[in-house]
């Protein structure tokens, strides 16, 4: 069994601006939120908020790099709910647990579900996520 039930997986970030633009820019989300100091600041955030595709961008790419440390790995599908904004410059936290772990029935892989979240510095509930991967020692 290459994967866990029960197993627990997280990284910090320190979100920045620039890379806030940068991607929204990349990700051809060019909502003024996203991008314009002067409307975020007009808006009722106050100031740039981080795109959401960048969230699940983030989120994702936790799974791949965790599970790819123990062979190979695909995202099979992924769920997320928006809670609450999070900002351009501020440090957030994303976990994910594993809750179910199913041996294909070749037995060669696992369909690993997950659930996640992201918190702000404050320990706010920003984000909630599901998902699933499949990890096998060769795909």
């Amino acid at each position: 069994m290459l994967v866990r039930e029960g197993e627990t997986f997280s990284e910090t970030l320190t979100m920045t601006p620039e890379e806030a633009k940068s991607f929204s820019r990349a990700a051809r989300d060019f909502n003024p939120l996203h991008l314009d100091e002067d409307f975020a600041a007009r808006s009722r955030y106050k100031k740039l908020i981080v795109s959401g595709t960048q969230m699940a961008a983030h989120l994702m790419a936790l799974t791949a790099t965790n599970f790819s440390k123990r062979g190979d790995v695909v995202g099979l599908d992924f769920s997320i709910r928006f809670h609450k904004a999070i900002y351009s410059d501020e440090t957030i936290t994303l976990t994910w647990i594993v809750s179910k772990v199913t041996p294909t029935s070749s037995g060669k892989s696992e369909v690993v579900e997950l659930k996640g979240r992201v918190t702000n510095e404050n320990g706010e509930l920003a984000v909630v996520s599901t998902g699933r991967v499949m990890v096998s020692e060769k795909l």
